[in-house]
C-alpha cells in the first residue's frame, strides 16, 4: 500500500503518491474499517471510551492522513491522472461516511459510552467530542427508514461529485482564458505583472506579453491597468468563468452543477426533518436560527449602505472631474477607486509593495508570533516535496517540538486560486504516543522573479496574516482527542476568529515600522507611507462590507428559499440581493455565482456569513489588545491560553468569554468599518 502518511512517519511522502493505485488502496483502507469497526461492536462487554472510541479514532485518523495529502495534492497540482483517481474516490469516501454515521449499533454504543463511562469525564475534550459525536449521527440520517437512510447516502455521494466536478470547472476555465497583449497595452500595470506576462508569452514560445487569470494578474488590470478596453476584456473573462456567458461560453458551464447542488442539498434537509438547507447548516454553528442570520446580516446592511452609497457618489463624481466618465462600469471601479486613493492620501498598493518582500515579512511574523505566544519558527531544509514553491517550518516551543507548518505561497498553472489553510495532521494522544499537528498555508502570490523575492501589496499582507492565524488555530492547539483538536469541533461561524484577528496587525503602525524593510536598500516603510495607509484604512470599508454582506445574503437567501431552478433561479436571487444591498450594479452577463466556489465547492453552504459573524468576535477580541498593548506577552498568551489551545473542546462563546471576560460587542467592527455604531 502506497501510504502518503504512516503513523510512524512525521510529514507526507508526497512522492509515495501514485494515481494509479490511489482508488485501490483506498478500497482496501474502507473495507479494514468497516470491519474492524464491527468487530469492535462485536466484542463482549459495556462499551467505553478506551475500548470503543479511542480505536476508532485510530481508524478515522488512519484514514485522514492517507487521504489528506491525496486532496491537498489534487489542490495544488491538479494533473489529470490524479484528478481522476481523486474524483473515482469521493463516491467511496461518501458511502463510507454515510454508512459510518447510519450505523445504528455504533449510534447506540456512542450513547452508552456517554451515559455510563466515567472516563469520558477524566480527559479535557472527550465529552465534547462525544456530544458532537451523537449529534452528527442524527445529521448522517441515524434515525431515518432505510430507504431515508438509502436516499440520503445517494444524495451525499451526488454532492461529493459535485463540488468536485464545479472545482474543476471553475480550475479548467481559469486556466484556459490567456490573452497576448503588446507592451503598450501594459500602461500602468506594476512590474511583478509585467514580469509575470513575459514569462507567460516565453512559456507559450511567444514573444511579448500574455496575461493570464491568475488572482495577482487580474487584481493588478483591475486596480492599475490605464487601457479600459484590457481591463473589461479580464473583467468579463474573469466574472464568466464556467459559465453561459463570456469568451469561454458554455465550456465549462457550472449553472446544471450549482442547480442539482442546490436540490441535493435541499432534500437532504428535508430527508433529516429540516425546513431548509440554511435551517440544517445552522446545527454546527453558534447561530440560534435562520431568522438570526438574517437580521444581522440586514441590520449590518441598515447601517453599512447609506455610509456605502456616499462613498459611491464620492467615486463617481471623482471619476466624472478627473476623466469626463459619466458612468462607471465594473470594470472601472476598483482603477478608479485606486486612483481616489492616491489622489487622497498620496499610496498606493504598489508603493508598499517594495517594503514587503515576502522573506523579510515572514520573519518578522514569526518574531511576533513568538513574543505574543511564546514559539519559534525554523525552517527544514531537507523533506519530500512536490514544488519547488514549497517551504517547510519546524515550531518549537522551550526547545519542545509542537508543529510543522508547510507554506505554499505562489501562484502557478495546475493551482486552485485564492488562500487557505488545509490539516494534514491533527495533535491527538493515540496508539503511538502524541501524534502532532501539520498544516499545510496555501496562497496565490506573485512569484520570484529576476532575482527578486516575492513582493507582496498589502492586501496579500492582511491575506498572508488571515491563513496563519487558521494555522495557528490547528498548530498550537493542547488538545489530545482528534475530534476537537485544533479547528475541528470549533462551530463554523466562529472558526474564522483567530484568522480575522491576526489580520489586525497589518493595520498597526507600531508592527509596520518592525516589519517593512525595502527589497533594495533595507530601510524601513517610511513613516509618512504607514501615515497615509493608515489613513486609508477606512478608505471605501463600507463598500467593501456591503460587497461582503452581498456574498452572505445570497448564499444564505439561496438556500433558505431554494425549490428549483425554475421557482427559485439563483441569477434572480442574487439580482434581488444585490437590489437591496449593493451601490455598485455588475453588468446582467455578470456571472459570479458560477465561480463562488466558497458556497458550491467548498465547506461555506448558508455558511458565508460566518465571516462578518466571526469579524465581531475578531475586532472584539482585538480591542483587549489595543487596551493592554500590541505586544503584550501576557494578553498573548491569554489568547494563546483560552482561544488558540482550547480549539473546539468547549463552545465557542465559551472561548470567548474567557478571554475577553464578557459577552461580544459589534461596536469595534462598526469602527473599523467606518460605520457609526
Amino acid at each position: 500500500m502506497n501510504h502518503p502518511l504512516p503513523a510512524d512517519t512525521e510529514l507526507p511522502r508526497y512522492s509515495a503518491i501514485d494515481p494509479a493505485s490511489i482508488e485501490a488502496d483506498l478500497d482496501r483502507l474502507l473495507a479494514d474499517n468497516r470491519a474492524a469497526i464491527d468487530a469492535l461492536l462485536a466484542e463482549p462487554g459495556p462499551a467505553t471510551w478506551e475500548r470503543l472510541c479511542a480505536p476508532i479514532e485510530e481508524l478515522e485518523d488512519e484514514l485522514e492522513r492517507f487521504w489528506a495529502p491525496i486532496g491537498h495534492l489534487n489542490s495544488v497540482s491538479n494533473a489529470g491522472p490524479l484528478r481522476q483517481a481523486y474524483n473515482a474516490c469521493l463516491p467511496k469516501l461518501s458511502a463510507y461516511r454515510t454508512w459510518l454515521g447510519q450505523h445504528r449499533a455504533l449510534y447506540e454504543a456512542y450513547q452508552a459510552v456517554a451515559q455510563e463511562d466515567p472516563a469520558v469525564d477524566a480527559v479535557p475534550g472527550r465529552r465534547r467530542a462525544l456530544d458532537n459525536a451523537l449529534r452528527d449521527f442524527v445529521l448522517a440520517g441515524v434515525a431515518l427508514e432505510p430507504a431515508g437512510r438509502t436516499r440520503f447516502a445517494e444524495l451525499s455521494q451526488r454532492l461529493a461529485t459535485l463540488s468536485a466536478s464545479f472545482s474543476d470547472n471553475l480550475l479548467d476555465a481559469t486556466d484556459a482564458w490567456s490573452l497576448s497583449v503588446g507592451e503598450e497595452r501594459l500602461a500602468g500595470l506594476p512590474e511583478s505583472t509585467r514580469a509575470a506576462a513575459r514569462r507567460n508569452a516565453e512559456a507559450a514560445g511567444e514573444r511579448g506579453y500574455r496575461l493570464a487569470l491568475d488572482g495577482p494578474s487580474y487584481l493588478a488590470v483591475m486596480a492599475h491597468g490605464e487601457d479600459r478596453e484590457l481591463r473589461q476584456a479580464i473583467y468579463t473573462a474573469w466574472q464568466t468563468r464556467a459559465s453561459d456567458r463570456g469568451p469561454q461560453a458554455d465550456k465549462w458551464d457550472n449553472s446544471e452543477v450549482m442547480h442539482e447542488i442546490l436540490d441535493c442539498r435541499r432534500e437532504l434537509a428535508a430527508l433529516l426533518g429540516f425546513a431548509n438547507y440554511a435551517e440544517l447548516s445552522l446545527a454546527t454553528k453558534m447561530a440560534p436560527d435562520t431568522a438570526s442570520v438574517v437580521t444581522f446580516l440586514e441590520d449590518l446592511a441598515a447601517r453599512a449602505r447609506p455610509v456605502a452609497q456616499g462613498e459611491w457618489d464620492a467615486l463617481c463624481a471623482f471619476a466624472r472631474e478627473r476623466d469626463g466618465r459619466e458612468q462607471l462600469e465594473a470594470w472601472d471601479v476598483p482603477y478608479y477607486s485606486e486612483q481616489l486613493r492616491q489622489a487622497r492620501y498620496a499610496i498606493s498598493q504598489e508603493d508598499l509593495r517594495p517594503y514587503l518582500p515576502l522573506p523579510r515579512v515572514l520573519a518578522t511574523l514569526f518574531d511576533l508570533c513568538g513574543e505574543l505566544f511564546g514559539i519559534e519558527f525554523s525552517p527544514c531544509e531537507r523533506f519530500d516535496s512536490y514544488s519547488a514553491d514549497l517551504a517547510l517550518y519546524a515550531i518549537h516551543r522551550d526547545g519542545e517540538l509542537l508543529a510543522h507548518c508547510y507554506l505554499d505561497l505562489y501562484a502557478r498553472s495546475g493551482k486552485r486560486g485564492g488562500a487557505w489553510m488545509g490539516d494534514c495532521r491533527v495533535r491527538r494522544e493515540g496508539a503511538h504516543g502524541l501524534q502532532r499537528p501539520v498544516a499545510w498555508l496555501v496562497c496565490n502570490f506573485s512569484p520570484p522573479a529576476d532575482g527578486r523575492p516575492s513582493l507582496l501589496t498589502h492586501d496579500e499582507l492582511t491575506t498572508l496574516f488571515h491563513e496563519f492565524g487558521h494555522g495557528l488555530h490547528h498548530l498550537l492547539t493542547r488538545q489530545t482527542v482528534a475530534a476537537v483538536s485544533g479547528i475541528n469541533g470549533v462551530e463554523w461561524d466562529a472558526v474564522e476568529l483567530p484568522s480575522q484577528f491576526l489580520e489586525n496587525w497589518c493595520w498597526e503602525a507600531d508592527f509596520l515600522a518592525r516589519l517593512g524593510a525595502h527589497v533594495d536598500s533595507g530601510d524601513p516603510i517610511p513613516p509618512v507611507l504607514v501615515e497615509r495607509l493608515l489613513a486609508a484604512r477606512r478608505f471605501q470599508a463600507a463598500m467593501q462590507t456591503v460587497r461582503q454582506l452581498e456574498f452572505a445574503l445570497f448564499d444564505f437567501r439561496l438556500h433558505l428559499s431554494w425549490q428549483d431552478a425554475a421557482a427559485t433561479p439563483v441569477q434572480a436571487v442574487l439580482d434581488a440581493v444585490r437590489k437591496d444591498v449593493a451601490v455598485v450594479q455588475p453588468p446582467d452577463w455578470n456571472r459570479f455565482q458560477h465561480g463562488f466556489a466558497h458556497i458550491f465547492a467548498g465547506g461555506y453552504a448558508a455558511g458565508y456569513y460566518s465571516y462578518k459573524w466571526a469579524e465581531v468576535l475578531s475586532a472584539d477580541a482585538f480591542s483587549r489588545f489595543e487596551e493592554e498593548g500590541i505586544f503584550n506577552a501576557e494578553t498573548g498568551r491569554a489568547f494563546l491560553r483560552e482561544v488558540l489551545e482550547m480549539g473546539g473542546s468547549r463552545d465557542a462563546m465559551e472561548t470567548f468569554r474567557a478571554f475577553r471576560g464578557r459577552e461580544p460587542a459589534i461596536e469595534p467592527l462598526l469602527r473599523q468599518s467606518g460605520i457609526a455604531a
